[in-house]
């Protein structure tokens, strides 16, 4: 089960989530959202994969900040077509490598894609379809007002109709009182790769509540 802890903002409160070794730390490239990300990365370590979150972004542009940012994830919110989806996982990219501060040569770079879908009540999974084979996983958010944050969780019983062997990250008001839901669903056959939390763990958007998380990391490591 990996952990995804998405809409960090700011450098101390990103290196002090990144302490707690969560599989993935997310970054969102959206100007309309209170957590847009516009700023420098430090280093993180290895076994953290830095996940980009793009909002109907032209392709160019997510390409220059896969390059610019070392994203191991792309995370697509808008309405993304399978033929972008498709467009993004043929790009090349060769990345320097550097040793002792001089590049030495130049390495293939791969990341995955993931592609979201926002439900509340009911979700016709048939819309899948055209993405299988492309995109490495589904995420299902919580639909709502804003492209994610939005404070709450969907119907998790929806996910009993899922039809798709294509595994799944869980996101959408994801908190310390979902534990025992998680336990429950992780006990059925669906494919659940991962749980993304953001916006229950905030003192404010883009700063993350470290003892809460630490909390829920080891409840999830623990109980799960």
């Amino acid at each position: 089960m990996k952990l995804k802890v998405c809409g960090m903002k700011y450098q101390e409160n990103i290196e002090a989530v990144a302490a707690l070794q969560p599989d993935y730390l997310g970054f969102i490239f959206y100007e309309k959202s209170p957590r847009n990300f516009d700023g420098e990365i430090s280093k993180l370590p290895a076994t953290i994969k830095k996940t980009g979150v793009f909002v109907d972004e032209p392709l160019n542009q997510v390409v220059l900040k896969i390059a610019k940012y070392g994203l191991k994830a792309i995370q697509l919110h808008g309405n993304e077509s399978p033929e972008y989806c498709k467009a993004l996982k043929e790009v090349e990219l060769s990345l320097p490598i550097i040793e002792n501060g001089i590049e030495v040569g130049f390495e293939s770079y791969n990341f995955e894609v993931w592609k979201v879908f926002s439900i509340k009540d009911q979700f016709d999974f048939e819309i899948l379809k055209p993405y299988e084979g492309i995109v490495d996983y589904f995420l299902f958010d919580t639909k709502g007002k804003e492209k994610g944050g939005n404070g709450y969780t969907f119907d998790w019983g929806v996910l009993n109709n899922y039809n798709s062997t294509t595994p799944f990250i869980l996101s959408g008001g994801i908190g310390l009182n979902e534990i025992e839901k998680i336990k429950t669903i992780l006990e059925t056959d669906l494919p659940i790769y991962g749980i993304d939390i953001n916006s229950k763990f905030e003192i404010e958007p883009g700063l993350k509540n470290i003892n809460d998380l630490e909390k829920f990391k080891k409840l999830l490591t623990v109980d799960c």
